[in-house]
């Protein structure tokens, strides 16, 4: 009886090294980031072009055709500079032509005759075709008029150089090892992976090409959700929390009768579902994203008074001196007449008040604090913190945002992580897997809608300081935002700061994944424009200057003189995005609108509007940009969000890679929605089967989610 080989895949070897010329070839393919057979591998085009006939060319044309050599000869060139040519003569069904290939004559032996070539050039008068690119292709793709696989490329680099060693080591794909078990792959209609990525670069293999990207795209949503829910999984097993369930005092009188306002059906939601969470044992882990101007911080305020309460402590913790001041500054206004001890620490803040500051959480005599990173630092302990608030936790690392919850105490705190940037459900399901989220939609009755317009030219900006000058007779404030501190600067931490984060108050342009500044250029700078302002189109009326890379104090003065009126215009860089609140300013122009995010954008309109007058925000910029025309059409932060990452991808947004989840290479948000949504509910019931991931039906899985994340990832799960 015969029967055929059995080959077994080989893993190591596609962790073989590729073997390259070294040079510009090596270093494009490093920027590539591949460096084995396995990453050549999954180095998939980005289309695939059609092939022209040989009888379709045109003169002039730059076009790929797919043929045969029939005869081919190198000759010498006594032309300085040039090492010869090779001239083939090549063909297809429907004819053929005269091939040149430049300062390469080892072609001639390489591609001899009846060899099927892939060519990229330029066809010229009388049936010459200059080649700039080859690579060795196929009976099948020579065979017909056919699509060629086009790579993204880098400098030293070609897509048909990368097709021609995708080719050469195409047999690779025989040893990938088959992570997803058939019954997931039966349930889910997935071809194998091998098939998929064959049908990617080469098309065909009874596979479609939409068809083999979505096989990838799920096994890399699916390891992301799985390592988000082992993570939620993790958490739990650490240890466990304070149980805040005695009924409400503090907290209950608070909401009655200390609020001057409404709270919206969201807020009451949102308190709702975190006094649920609060009241178990597992650590609360939730996220809070509220709309600009939609009371977050009195979401937040209930559960640390639900704390306080029952005898514990809460602490707020934000990346910035400036936004801490400024939620210090709210949590008192809002505790009003409540005798709770409150505090600010920050990196600035002066050795003696420092020191008592933190003699009163070591005993427990501070029940509320409220600080920048200084609130992780070693020398701060807490006596029972129960509940830790992270501000604008796309901000901080990992390790940063983790560090409240690692109190040496033998109960972790309650975890609310809170952010100002509006993330559509699907992003957040990507990047935040591992969290409760809760949404803040809806604004307070008292918020007036802000007109969003675009002024270009210099026609554009006197109208701006036309109705700058008219608000502040008006008795108002305005903001100027430049994208700079000063030229060629971008925003970060100021003078006297260092890397544990003490008085950081960084968030300036280019700072974050939000796609803030793309360089320099012409772009307006904040000190500049303070100096020209002041003798220019503002002269007469107080200005007041605001960078990250002023010293805490300055910063400070600079805001109190803006929030007390004694300066009319806040000429500042992105350090005023979030958390400063004067209600009395009606009017912002932002300078070089188009080197911001759009999410940017939206955070910086939100600071006017917070007060009883109409306000407006004055966007200059490219008329043409759809950045700068979504802000213009729409206010709803959500929509915005979608609108951002529709323009500019999930791993460009803030905060992805440190959520511990990359940008992804198969899979694309938002329109794998669908596709992410199913990779969470498998994801669910794979780890209620195996929880450790280490059975016979899923430990090819768990070899593959340790591969992508590390070990840590696997750490084993309480059943």
């Amino acid at each position: 009886m015969l029967s055929a080989p059995v080959r077994w895949p080989r893993p190591s070897r596609l962790r073989t090294e590729l073997d390259l010329p070294t040079g510009k070839t090596a270093e494009g393919m490093g920027a590539l980031g591949i460096e084995t057979v396995g990453d050549l591998l999954e180095h998939l085009p980005r289309d695939h072009r059609e092939a022209r006939a040989v009888a379709q060319l045109r003169d002039g044309e730059q076009a790929t055709v797919a043929v045969q050599v029939r005869s081919i000869a190198s000759r010498p060139v006594r032309r300085r500079g040039m090492r010869g040519l090779v001239e083939a003569t090549v063909f297809d069904e429907t004819g053929s032509m005269r091939a040149t290939f430049f300062n390469q004559p080892w072609l001639a032996s390489r591609y001899p005759p009846g060899t099927f070539l892939v060519l990229h050039g330029k066809a010229d008068r009388g049936g010459r075709f200059r080649v700039s690119h080859h690579a060795i292709g196929s009976e099948v793709a020579s065979a017909e008029t056919s699509s060629v696989a086009h790579y993204p490329a880098a400098e030293g680099v070609s897509s048909t150089q990368i097709l021609t060693l995708v080719r050469e080591r195409r047999h690779g794909l025989g040893d990938l090892v088959e992570s997803l078990n058939a019954r997931v792959r039966v349930a889910e209609r997935l071809p194998a992976r091998a098939a998929a990525l064959a049908a990617m670069h080469f098309e065909g293999a009874g596979v479609q090409a939409e068809q083999a990207r979505e096989r990838l795209a799920f096994e890399e949503l699916l390891l992301s959700q799985l390592v988000f829910l082992i993570r939620r999984g993790q958490r739990a097993a650490q240890g466990q929390a304070q149980t805040l369930s005695s009924p409400p005092s503090l907290s209950a009188r608070w909401l009655e009768h200390g609020l001057p306002f409404e709270l919206t059906g969201d807020q009451r939601k949102a308190i709702g579902r975190i006094a649920t969470d609060i009241e178990q044992a597992q650590p609360m882990q939730r996220l809070l994203m509220g709309e600009v101007g939609s009371g977050k911080t009195v979401v937040a305020l209930h559960a640390m008074l639900r704390a306080v309460e029952h005898g514990a402590q809460a602490a707020l913790m934000a990346p910035t001196e400036t936004l801490a001041q400024q939620h210090f500054a709210t949590v008192q206004r809002l505790l009003g007449s409540e005798s709770v001890t409150v505090a600010l620490l920050t990196g600035s803040t002066p050795a003696s008040r420092r020191a008592d500051t933190l003699g009163k959480l070591a005993s427990g005599e501070l029940s509320l604090v409220v600080g920048t990173h200084a609130l992780i630092e070693p020398s701060v302990r807490f006596r029972k913190l129960a509940l830790a608030v992270v501000d604008e936790q796309h901000r901080f690392g990992v390790r940063q945002r983790a560090a409240l919850e690692e109190q040496e105490h033998e109960q972790r705190p309650h975890v609310l992580h809170m952010t100002a940037t509006p993330i559509p459900r699907t992003l957040a399901l990507a990047r935040h897997g591992d969290l409760d989220r809760s949404v803040l939609r809806q604004l307070p009755s008292e918020r007036k809608p802000i007109a969003t317009r675009i002024v270009t030219g210099e026609d554009g900006h006197a109208e701006a300081y036309r109705l700058v000058h008219e608000q502040l007779t008006a008795g108002r404030q305005a903001y100027v935002v430049c994208p700079l501190v000063e030229e060629g600067l971008q925003d970060g931490a100021g003078p006297g700061q260092d890397v544990s984060g003490r008085g950081q108050d960084g968030g300036g342009p280019g700072q974050d994944a939000a796609g803030t500044v793309r360089g320099a250029g012409d772009a307006r700078a904040a000190t500049a424009e303070f100096e020209r302002l002041q003798a220019g189109e503002l002269a007469g009326w107080k200005l007041a200057l605001l960078h990250g890379q002023m010293r805490p104090r300055e910063k400070q003065e600079a805001m109190e003189a803006f929030a007390s009126g004694r300066a009319q215009v806040l000429v500042a860089t992105t350090v005023i995005e979030v958390g400063v609140d004067v209600p009395n300013a009606t009017i912002m122009l932002v300078e070089n609108a188009e080197r911001f995010g759009i999410s940017q954008l939206h955070q910086l309109r939100g600071r006017v509007g917070r007060g009883e007058h109409s306000s407006t925000c004055l966007l200059a910029g490219p008329e043409g940009s759809a950045r700068l025309r979504a802000l213009a059409e729409h206010s709803d932060g959500f929509r915005l969000a979608e609108i951002d990452l529709r323009l500019r991808k999930e791993g460009e947004l803030v905060g992805t890679r440190q959520s511990g989840v990359g940008q992804f290479k198969f899979a694309s948000l938002p329109e794998d929605a669908e596709l992410l949504e199913r990779a969470r509910s498998r994801a669910r019931e794979i780890l209620v089967e195996d929880p450790g991931l280490v059975g016979p039906l899923h430990g090819l899985l768990g070899e593959a989610l340790e591969s992508a994340f590390g070990a840590e990832a696997l750490r084993p799960i309480p059943a």
